[in-house]
Formats: C-alpha cells, structure tokens, sequence
C-alpha cells in the first residue's frame, strides 16, 4: 500500500504563487500525476511527471503557469502554481499510476488525501 500526502494548499489572491508537495512512501510506479476538483466538477488532470525520466505533460489550462518536477531521493513530486487565477481554485490531489495514459484519471492506482486551493479575485 502506497502512502500519498500532500500539502501546501492554501488561500491567496488572485496572481499569487503557491508551491504543493506530494510525498510518496516509496518510489515506485511509473507516472505522478496532480488532478484537481472544483466544486460541481469532475475531476480533471493538471500535471504529470515521470519518475524514471522526468517527462512532464500539462493540461493546456495551466500550461506556462505551471510546473512539476520531482525530488527522487526524497520521493516527492512538486507543482508550483504561479499567476494563479480564481479558477484554479479546487481541491488538487496528487496520484501515482504505473500506466503511460497519464491524461485518464482511472489509469492512478493510488491517490492522495487532497489539498485544498482557494484563490480569490
């Protein structure tokens, strides 16, 4: 059973950064990916990392805005959100799958408890 927590959400104003983490209890799988879910909506993808080779692929709403990257040594994954919008406001959950089909949602294995990301305008 893989262990994913994580942090960093928070409330900010409109064009603030924020920085969110996600620690895995061990490195394994294939992709890392962030999801997020507004309230009334499906949950969409956002971001996602290999661990292997550090491939990143982004949903075009976030594409500039955005970025992944990972920590091996410390098995976290990171997204850094800059010049957020009240749109990104959800809840973003980090998940780990050991497919390649990082854009579908049921293709994670192991999700995490979910953090919460309010921006205001």
């Amino acid at each position: 059973q893989v262990q994913l927590v994580e942090s960093g959400g928070g409330l900010v104003q409109a064009g603030a950064s924020l920085q969110l983490s996600c620690a895995a209890s061990e490195r394994t799988g294939y992709v890392m990916g962030w999801y997020r879910q507004a309230p009334g909506k499906e949950r969409a993808f956002v971001a996602a990392i290999t661990w292997s080779d550090g491939y990143e692929y982004y949903a075009d709403s976030v594409k500039g805005r955005f970025t992944i990257s990972r920590d091996i040594a410390k098995n976290t994954v990171y997204l850094q959100m800059n010049s957020l919008k009240p749109e990104d406001t959800a809840v973003y959950y980090c998940a780990l799958s050991y497919l390649g089909t990082y854009w579908r949602s049921n293709s994670y294995y192991y999700w995490g408890q979910g953090t919460q990301v309010t921006v205001s305008s």
